[in-house]
């Protein structure tokens, strides 16, 4: 909150934030509800590749994700998100009524669509049945978390925890219809306008692409340096009997 204000020229210190929240009754809630998608062996089961390094250089070098799943009104919504560790962005995600595979599959499809030439991913999830059947059609190396330890795969547990409680127990729906459009609306909010400690306050795609500028940048500095030192060797060459 602090942060937020300091965003918007509101120069307030940390604790005098904190003590105007507690009088005012604003708290940060968080409760978990897991959705379990484990049903045996009903394909592969992938090593724990990650093995809790949640560290990642460059984008679409390790992504995570999960399934969660919500019940209102006497109904129930299932969110699969993929988030890539390097920003901490949700680079794609599906939304449907019953724990299908196309649930995982559509949302696959659309992140698969981000990788580019040279890529190479590790995609980390639990052992859920739509995993064991995902990636045999891909070059992309697919990693599990251990049977029942969600902190193999916690980036993505902390996610579902800040939607939940960002979201879901601090507003009040007319119906699932309308949780739906929030739930999508908070998808954009959390990847283009929701600030991260980790990423120097800034939010995940602003850090993707100020990263990828400035890699650009150097780039293209270096292909100057390079052209430079071709240009004057070829003049000192032309210069020489």
């Amino acid at each position: 909150m602090a942060k937020e204000l300091k965003k918007r020229q509101i120069l307030l210190d940390p604790k005098t934030v904190l003590r105007l929240m507690n009088r005012l009754g604003l708290k940060c809630l968080v409760r978990l509800k897991k959705y379990r998608s484990y049903r045996g062996n009903v394909g592969k089961i992938a090593p724990n590749i990650l093995k809790r390094d949640f560290s990642a250089k460059k984008p679409n070098q390790k992504w995570v994700t999960d399934v969660t799943e919500f019940h209102l009104f006497g109904e129930k919504l299932y969110l699969s998100p993929i988030l890539d560790l390097f920003n901490g962005e949700i680079i794609a995600y599906n939304i449907e009524k019953r724990p299908v595979y196309p649930l995982v599959s559509r949302m696959l499809d659309q992140a698969l669509r981000r990788l580019k030439p040279g890529d190479e991913l590790i995609l980390h999830s639990d052992q859920g049945w739509q995993y064991q059947m995902t990636l045999k059609q891909n070059n992309s190396t697919q990693s599990m978390s251990r049977k029942g330890n969600c902190l193999d795969n916690a980036v993505i547990e902390n996610f579902f925890g800040l939607l939940k409680s960002e979201l879901l127990y601090l507003q009040k729906f007319e119906s699932m219809e309308h949780f739906q459009q929030e739930l999508e609306e908070y998808m954009y909010y959390y990847n283009y306008k929701r600030m991260k400690a980790k990423l120097k306050d800034l939010i995940p795609v602003e850090y993707r692409i100020q990263v990828q500028e400035a890699a650009k940048i150097f780039c293209l500095t270096l292909l100057g340096q390079f052209t430079h030192m071709i240009l004057v060797s070829a003049l000192n060459i032309m210069r020489d009997p």
